[in-house]
């Protein structure tokens, strides 16, 4: 082979071009914070405290201008009940409204990681500009997908809550054991829709990788999420699991210390409380404000690491499943040999040929009895006649001249040269 087809073999970088362990798939997600920290890490904490902000701002003007109107009238008037309850329902549409920016901003913190790690795999460290343009076509359907989870999770609290609501104005008026029953079959149906939940966002993780890094549909992508997730269900949910217990462990373990310092500090500052109202104030201000910014830092932290946890998970079946990691280091041998990027194409297409189906994925297990590679099976029995029982019936064996170089000495018997 010429020098100048030649390539050095691919070097590993933040994705292994191989199938993933369980540790792998743990420890990855935080190299990936501290491989692209500029872009992951200052994004999602300037977006975080951007969200909040606002969130805070929004909220606190529509209740001062809202409970202002309500204070203002008498609760003998006739206008009172229903100004109030008009008030409560606007302050909790702008809440709810609110809640969906905020999962806005959570879908695109999820298409930027998988955007980053899909780079990653590519061994490309990516500014956020190009990130953004790969994930841009994919946007509103990431917040599609939000918005398709928040609506999923009150639509469910509202049939649970609502079945036991009929239960409780059904038995009110009849026996206590009819209320029993009611609260006995709330309780089922909460402990039931929990491992519901589980068990289909566990299933539906893979979706923001699916629309970001092969420019899917969201249908199309609910199918290949739930397709690739088969026989990794268990896998993924404890990948899931372990790392959202190690970063809410984190939380606790740094808030908990500060919000009790808060609470000591300002006795500890104006012992005798001689302090003018403006220094409370400002001390306040400052004991409930810092502990709050570390935990906005730790959540986005915890974004970042489950949402590039998911991306590695998609890999991993990917690889496991439709062979992706051949297709990476194709990708990347023909890179590094100067291939043109518009005859490169796209690394994450999907092959229709290997792409998994509605029948189970193949379980690639190992042949123990199998020959090695490059070496042909033993031919069957019967190409191998028995031999025959007369020894004057065997061919003639050929006969090798004796050795005649120096003969080495038969080796001491036991116990020579001993004490």
């Amino acid at each position: 082979m010429s020098a100048q087809y030649w390539t050095p073999a691919v070097r590993p970088g933040l994705v292994p071009l191989h199938p993933l362990t369980f540790g792998a798939l743990i420890s990855k997600p935080f190299a990936a914070l501290r491989h692209n920290p500029k872009v992951l890490f200052g994004f999602a904490i300037v977006i975080q405290l951007a969200i909040a902000i606002v969130t805070l701002v929004v909220i606190g003007v529509v209740a001062v201008a809202t409970f202002t109107r309500v204070e203002s009238l008498s609760p003998s008037s006739p206008d009172f009940y229903p100004v109030m309850w008009g008030t409560i329902a606007i302050n909790a549409l702008v809440v709810l409204a609110m809640s969906f920016v905020s999962l806005a901003f959570t879908a695109v913190m999820q298409g930027v990681v998988a955007a980053d790690v899909g780079s990653a795999a590519l061994r490309e460290k990516a500014p956020l500009g190009r990130l953004w343009q790969r994930m841009r076509p994919a946007f509103w359907r990431l917040v599609g997908w939000s918005v398709l989870q928040a609506l999923a999770a009150i639509v469910l609290m509202l049939v649970i809550g609502g079945i036991i609501a009929l239960g409780v104005m059904a038995g009110i008026g009849g026996s206590g054991e009819g209320v029993a029953v009611t609260v006995v079959v709330g309780i089922l149906l909460v402990l039931g829709a929990i491992p519901l939940w589980i068990w289909l966002s566990t299933k539906l993780l893979l979706v923001p990788s699916v629309l970001v890094l092969e420019g899917e549909r969201l249908r199309p992508a609910l199918v290949r999420s739930w397709r690739l997730t088969r026989g990794r269900f268990w896998n993924t949910f404890g990948v899931i699991f372990l790392i959202g217990l190690i970063m809410n462990a984190a939380v606790s373990v740094i808030s908990v210390p500060l919000s009790l310092l808060g609470s000591l500090l300002l006795p500890v500052v104006a012992p005798t409380g001689g302090t003018d109202e403006a220094t409370e104030l400002v001390m306040a201000i400052v004991v409930s404000t810092v502990p709050q910014l570390i935990v906005y830092v730790l959540q986005a932290v915890a974004i970042v690491v489950q949402c590039a946890a998911a991306a590695f998970i998609y890999l991993d079946s990917r690889m496991r499943y439709e062979g992706l990691d051949h297709s990476l280091i194709t990708y990347l041998e023909r890179r590094d040999l100067g291939t043109a990027p518009e005859e490169l194409g796209d690394p994450f297409a999907v092959d229709p040929e290997r792409a998994v189906s509605s029948a189970p994925p193949l379980r690639h297990s190992p042949q123990y009895g199998a020959p090695p590679v490059g070496w042909s099976a033993y031919p069957p029995a019967q190409q191998h006649p028995a031999a025959p029982e007369h020894p004057a019936a065997q061919p003639p064996q050929p006969q090798y001249p004796a050795h005649s170089g120096p003969q080495m000495p038969p080796p001491p018997p036991p116990g020579y040269g001993g004490a």
